[in-house]
């Protein structure tokens, strides 16, 4: 009898903890959860909009975004609406800063800048990337790219959305760069082209694939070169899914992701960068990027990771 009574009352617990469970997730903002038994993520961005994004700028609309495209030019016109949506002002005229150049064959493409102003190091600039462009059709089939790197780009509207509720310190610029597929022709633009003098632009955070990781992991490249930035990422404490690591800097024989992504340009200016990315996953450059196979959890999580290590940032004297 003993024992039918122990197992009554496990059961009765049992039921007890998984309605408990069920309470907290009925009581709570979904998109304020991470993992409703463990942690709560206070996101300071809409997250719906951040899925919406990536969802629209990786649909088949826009033909994979390849540069000097329909498709390119639509994706074009979708982030400057968002930009203007959010109150981000023009950093140049129409937000745009056209420029061409020669691989195999002529290409036109445009960087899209806009600026939100500092409130206190008004003479010194971080900017923020991520590129549009992708792949665009190849044999009949859309190269979508939704986590390379429409999850990138979305995330810059997350910051803007961020950035009206809680201006930075320094300028940020809001890049969004044509041609990184092509050999990351918008970001040596920009940097080159000297819109902002390179001596004022104090820092480059690039994001660029984000929203996806079997492992959870989100690596942080560019500390081991730049040593100021390493005590922020090295003590951060990860939010929600999301781990953050410091890794791929060619420091052991593992990749080097020094010059992988657009901070490449601004490493080679000798501006110190952050890139933020994931491991290559089985949908990499293969038209299955699409965004039914991003994970939203973690993708969220990201973005407020490095929502959040920019704010450190932004109160060092860069």
């Amino acid at each position: 009898m003993k024992s039918i009574y122990l197992l009554l009352l496990v059961l009765l617990v049992s039921c007890k903890s998984d309605n408990k469970a069920t309470r907290d997730i009925a009581v709570t903002d979904v998109s304020k959860t991470s993992n409703a038994n463990q942690v709560t993520v206070d996101y300071k961005f809409d997250t719906t909009a951040l899925l919406d994004n990536v969802k629209e700028l990786s649909s088949d609309t826009y033909q994979g975004r390849r540069t000097g495209t329909k498709g390119g030019e639509l994706a074009r016109a979708f982030v400057i609406k968002q930009f203007i949506a959010r109150g981000v002002s023009p950093l140049v005229p129409d937000y745009t800063q056209p420029f061409t150049f020669k691989t195999t064959k002529s290409y036109d493409a445009v960087n899209i800048l806009g600026l939100i102003k500092g409130t206190e190091n008004t003479d010194k600039y971080i900017v923020l990337s991520a590129h549009y462009d992708h792949e665009g059709v190849k044999n009949g089939k859309i190269y979508n790219g939704a986590d390379d790197d429409a999850s990138g780009i979305s995330a810059l509207f997350a910051f803007a959305e961020f950035f009206a509720k809680y201006p930075p310190k320094h300028n940020v610029i809001l890049a969004a760069f044509d041609a990184e597929e092509l050999g990351l022709k918008g970001a040596y633009h920009f940097v080159e082209d000297n819109t902002i003098q390179k001596r004022n632009i104090v820092l480059n955070l690039n994001m660029d694939m984000i929203s996806r990781s079997e492992d959870k992991q989100l690596f942080a490249v560019g500390s081991h070169h730049y040593p100021i930035l390493k005590p922020i990422i090295a003590n951060f404490k990860d939010i929600g899914t999301t781990d953050l690591i410091i890794g791929h800097e060619g420091v052991t024989k593992g990749d080097d992701w020094t010059s992988s992504s657009d901070h490449a340009a601004f490493h080679k200016a000798k501006i110190p960068f952050i890139y933020f990315g994931v491991a290559d996953h089985k949908d990499y450059h293969k038209p299955t990027d699409d965004f039914e196979n991003i994970d939203q959890q973690f993708y969220k999580d990201a973005v407020q990771t490095i929502i959040t290590v920019f704010t450190q940032f932004d109160n060092l004297d860069l």
